[in-house]
């Protein structure tokens, strides 16, 4: 087998499909990602049918466990899955050698890390360059500027790491990532090191990649704030996507992930925002105790009479009255109250 096209974007023709279609950087088919065996056997993901259109932001959530950085290591080939499919462009990646994989990663992908990964000895600008000198590729001058004006590094290409703050860490590792121009930048926890004001630095440089620079971006995060630059937010729970929300605010993601290991959520997929379940039928009354039988006619027949009151044969015999039973007005006893609900 020949080895798959390398250079700037050399699957971008063939994501572009059909004139008139979205073009998809990436798809998985039937996914399936198995660790262990027997026992210990762990389901990291279970028959995954996705796709990531290009020229898109999207971010993936779910819980700790739910197979999320799973399904990013596989769809950049630095994982290999127990079954199913994954392509980038028309590129298979089942059916490439660890040599050919290593081109694609290379040449066509670019990684944003939560640990930055910048090599300690080498200077900003080096450490920018880097995967373009193994592979023997000079870089675009006029796009390399490009990249370090808008991330505001010119003043700190010649500083090597430790002389950078976590934030400018961060930036060079995203310049890294855009120089090269790969089909799709994949981060793990961007910004799963830095405060909140790098965070939104950096979450702003990868919204402008894909607005300016018309790169695709896929994510893995567990912030809500960084979720909400995305496009999309795709959630995984057990190693199943169970719901996407499009161009979701900071508060729908929360919301929505506030009940993601909810089982009736996952099932029904609910939205971010869900009205509380109807309120649930009124308890019956307990049924009455039997009592003892009430008194008859013929025992008030027996009865002697009061002497003020005589009671001759000619007049009616009074009824019988009864305390025993239910009210007769039907009033409901104070346990049939409906109980409150809280939302699932």
């Amino acid at each position: 087998m020949s080895v798959p096209p390398s250079g700037p974007n050399a699957g971008a023709s063939a994501a572009r499909g059909a004139a008139g279609t979205q073009a998809v950087a990436a798809r998985a088919e039937q996914l399936t990602k198995v660790y262990g065996s027997g026992d210990t056997t762990v389901e990291a993901l279970r028959q995954v049918d996705v796709a990531f259109a290009a020229g898109e932001f999207t971010a993936i959530m779910g819980p700790s466990g739910s197979g999320k950085s799973t399904l990013m290591h596989c769809l950049a080939g630095l994982d290999a899955s127990t079954s199913g499919r994954v392509t980038i462009g028309d590129t298979d990646l089942s059916a490439l050698n660890d040599k050919q994989t290593t081109l694609l990663r290379r040449d066509r992908i670019g990684f944003v890390f939560q640990a930055f990964n910048l090599v300690p000895t080498l200077t900003a600008k080096e450490n920018i360059t880097l995967p373009l000198d193994i592979a023997g590729r000079k870089p675009d001058q006029a796009w390399f500027d490009a990249v370090i004006d808008r991330l505001g590094l010119r003043d700190r290409l010649s500083h090597r790491p430790s002389e950078l703050s976590g934030g400018q860490q961060q930036r060079v590792a995203c310049a890294r990532a855009l120089v090269g121009r790969p089909d799709i930048i994949f981060g793990d926890e961007p910004t799963g090191n830095l405060d909140s004001r790098s965070s939104g630095e950096v979450m702003s440089i990868l919204r402008a990649a894909v607005d300016e620079f018309q790169q695709t971006v896929i994510i893995v995060t567990h912030d809500p704030r960084a979720a909400s630059y995305a496009d999309r937010v795709v959630f995984l729970a057990d190693g199943r996507i169970v719901n996407e929300l499009r161009h979701p605010s900071a508060d729908d993601v929360f919301e929505y992930m506030k009940h993601l290991d909810d089982p009736a959520q996952q099932a029904q997929q609910r939205p971010a925002t869900t009205p509380p379940p109807a309120p649930a039928a009124p308890v019956a009354p307990p049924a009455p105790a039997a009592q003892p039988n009430p008194p008859s006619a013929v025992d008030h027949l027996n009865q002697s009479p009061r002497p003020t009151d005589p009671i001759s044969p000619a007049d009616p015999i009074p009824p019988a009255q009864s305390n025993w039973g239910p009210p007769a007005d039907g009033t409901e006893a104070p346990d049939g109250r409906p109980g409150r609900h809280s939302r699932g």
